[in-house]
């Protein structure tokens, strides 16, 4: 049998334990972890005109020359064509809906990254100007191009290019001083149904004969 001094003590403890159990009891359950914030979703790459010139130096230069003002004339002048022109050509090289065996091989190896990227250079490069060839022509094509030929309902080239043949970005290409051979045979590839991926082109290129193509190729030429 346990003393009195004993059990006053045991009351005293178990009295001193009260409070400490009621905090226990009354302290809310603890708020489960936040969540760790998501990842921030990469944006797109940033074009970079100096990767451009690299990858362009490796893949284009060859046959385009190093400023994009190629010297040979079945091969065209890239410099400062609108940077959405030429990436679309790319694309559709490496796609296939524009046919051409030689250019489809070297876009396959192009990300769009590095079409884009190449786009940006050229896009800083200064075109070097052309010249007309033919001045039989010329007043031809200057026709055909700054009114079309409304009896055949042939409409006027400048409407798209412009006058001076600058184009306008992201819709119509620059084609001023652009090669004359290049230029025809464009056209020519329109008119016969061999380049396929413009139809305004086609339906305009349709109506047009070989001496009209070569008057318009030989004033686009010499435009500035």
């Amino acid at each position: 049998m346990k003393s009195p001094a004993s059990l006053l003590v045991a009351a005293v403890l178990a009295a001193s334990a009260l409070p400490v159990l009621a905090q226990q009891a009354a302290a809310p359950a603890s708020a489960p972890a936040a969540p760790a914030p998501a990842a921030a979703k990469a944006g797109p790459a940033k074009v970079d005109a100096a990767l451009g010139e690299q990858k362009y130096a490796a893949v284009c230069a060859a046959c385009h020359a190093a400023d994009g003002n190629s010297s040979i004339p079945a091969n065209p002048k890239l410099a400062q064509q609108h940077p959405e022109y030429l990436v679309k050509q790319l694309q559709e090289f490496k796609s296939g809906k524009r046919a051409n065996a030689v250019m489809a091989g070297f876009a396959a190896t192009l990300s769009d990254e590095d079409m884009k990227n190449i786009a940006a250079y050229l896009a800083k490069q200064k075109a070097k100007p052309g010249f007309a060839k033919d001045k039989a022509l010329v007043t031809l094509g200057e026709k055909i191009w700054r009114g079309g030929v409304p009896d055949r309902q042939i409409a006027a080239c400048a409407g798209c290019h412009s006058p001076n043949g600058a184009g306008i970005p992201a819709q119509y290409p620059r084609l001023s001083g652009q090669h004359a051979d290049y230029t025809a045979a464009q056209l020519v590839a329109f008119r016969d149904g061999v380049r396929k991926n413009n139809l305004q082109m086609t339906q305009v290129a349709a109506k047009l004969n070989d001496r009209e193509i070569r008057a318009v190729a030989d004033y686009v030429a010499g435009l500035r």
